[in-house]
């Protein structure tokens, strides 16, 4: 096994692959031998030569920071030594990449599977899912623990009926202004219209600012078969209403089957949480040879995280389809600096303290291997929070980085199933399969209870290709229905709204 790793001929740092004690020899390309002058520990790069302070110190080919103090070969690099290069707000020019573009093209007109399909369920619509659930969607906070109790009574009654009956809890929809409102109800309405949801019963309360009448406005033309509601403050029982609608809307789901659908079909979205210093080398560049491969068989992927993209910006908007989704990239960049700003807090406010503790020092370090999450294919499109997605390709969904909410915001755009890579792990799952895969092989021995993919075989002797046709053969069983992930076994089905506003 190889103790370092060297991801581009530029680069002025190499990442350990494994802890290093100071005074250990690393044997360098060509047999140079380099002594460590610090303990390094594993994930975490070390200096290849000198690095005067406001030097720009290279990883993947690219700036991820300037050295604030002289950095000596064979010294650790991290944040004694090194801070971020990035400042405020950006202009930009539209100059597309065409060599990226060419390569771009080239993967969307792949078509190894295009003719490959999976058994999903064909709605009345026309769209397609690959569960056939019944989720229970509340207007208002106020009766989470009402939905919770119709949702457990109902799925003891309707065991093996349907896949699963599911209500999602939340603290919104009441005592919210402006954009607050508008968010919950955007990304409500889009959860409703999701298609691994055979039947949906919106419960209300009844004197919430999102009331039922206005929610349906929102939601917009419905089939009745499909969608239920129930008030709770008219209602006798609201419980015993609850779970006479789902009994209906169970009877109705029972109408579907799975049948074969291409595999052009799907959605996939892309997240990473808990990331590591393997994260960039791993497991995202797998999941963006997974979004590579499903949009060359004209399938979608999803990609979010707008926070996580500054300082690698520049690279999607050179692969943007037009002028116009240029623009859009632009906006979508610079409108949550100016987020940032609204509320006085510093917009390179980042990596986390887990992220530093596995080896990431800086934004534009984390941003840089969050981007591989996007692959390599032309960015169609530019979509807000709670919007779905209308275009096939690589499209990029505004919300920010924190985990529940952006994986909620990637469900709400149609995403059927989410790859979420992580170096740290989490037990989390969103309301559609969440699929995790580590970035090395030692989380994934150790949380098999959490960890449904190891990318860390690709520093154990697997190669990039191997590793791709046994993920993407996953993903096909479990759009199937033949496996279910980590989270929807243990029950981990969860949504988190974005919020940005005064609460009354």
């Amino acid at each position: 096994m190889n103790e370092w790793v060297k991801l581009h001929e530029k680069d002025s740092v190499v990442i350990a692959l494994r802890a290093f004690a100071k005074g250990e020899q690393l044997t360098l390309e060509g047999g140079q031998s380099l002594e460590l002058l610090d303990d390094v520990p594993f994930g975490h790069k070390i200096a290849l030569q000198s690095i005067a302070a406001g030097e720009h110190v290279l990883k993947f080919g690219y700036s991820i920071g300037v050295a604030s103090t002289a950095i000596e070969p064979g010294a650790w690099v991290h944040t004694h030594n090194m801070g971020t290069g990035l400042k405020g707000i950006l202009s930009y020019e539209y100059e597309p990449n065409l060599a990226a573009l060419e390569q771009a093209a080239a993967i969307q007109t792949q078509s190894q599977d295009a003719a490959r399909t999976f058994m999903g369920y064909v709605r009345e619509d026309g769209e397609v899912g690959i569960r056939n659930e019944i989720w229970i969607i509340n207007t208002v906070g106020c009766i989470n623990k009402t939905c919770e109790i119709v949702a457990r009574q109902a799925s003891s009654l309707y065991a093996g009926r349907v896949d699963g009956i599911y209500h999602f809890a939340h603290p919104y929809g009441c005592s919210q202004l402006g954009d607050d409102l508008t968010y919950t109800q955007k990304l409500l309405a889009s959860l409703v219209a999701h298609p691994n949801a055979a039947g949906i019963l919106v419960i209300g309360l009844g004197c919430e600012n999102n009331q039922i009448e206005l929610f349906q406005q929102v939601i917009g033309d419905y089939d009745p078969r499909r969608i239920k509601f129930v008030k709770a403050q008219q209602s006798e029982d609201e419980i015993e209403e609850s779970l006479a609608r789902i009994d209906e809307l169970v009877e109705y789901a029972e109408g579907f089957q799975r049948q074969p659908v291409p595999v052009s079909r799907l959605k996939l979205g892309l997240k990473c949480g808990g990331s590591d210093g393997l994260s960039g080398i791993t497991a995202n560049p797998l999941a963006g040879a997974m979004a590579d491969r499903l949009i060359g068989a004209g399938g979608s992927a999803i990609l979010t995280e707008v926070p996580e993209m500054f300082g690698a910006e520049q690279i999607l908007m050179e692969r943007a389809a037009s002028e116009e989704v240029f623009h859009g990239v632009v906006q979508l960049i610079n409108g949550f600096k100016e987020y940032f700003i609204r509320h006085g807090q510093e917009i390179y406010e980042n990596p986390s303290p887990g992220n530093k503790a596995g080896g990431i020092t800086t934004l534009e370090e984390k941003s840089l291997g969050c981007t591989q999450k996007g692959g390599h294919a032309i960015v169609t499109d530019v979509i807000d929070y709670g919007e779905r997605v209308q275009q096939q390709g690589l499209t990029l969904l505004e919300a920010p980085g924190n985990d529940l909410v952006s994986v909620t915001a990637l469900s709400a755009a149609g995403a059927h199933i989410v790859l979420f890579t992580t170096g740290r792990g989490t037990p989390f799952g969103g309301p559609v399969p969440t699929v995790k895969i580590s970035t090395n092989s030692e989380l994934a021995e150790r949380k098999k209870n959490w960890i449904d993919f190891n990318a860390g075989r690709l520093l154990d002797g697997r190669t990039m290709d191997q590793l791709s046709d046994d993920l993407w053969e996953r993903l096909i069983a479990i759009a199937s229905g033949d496996v279910l992930t980590h989270n929807e076994r243990n029950g981990f089905k969860e949504i988190a709204i974005f919020k940005d506003g005064v609460t009354l």
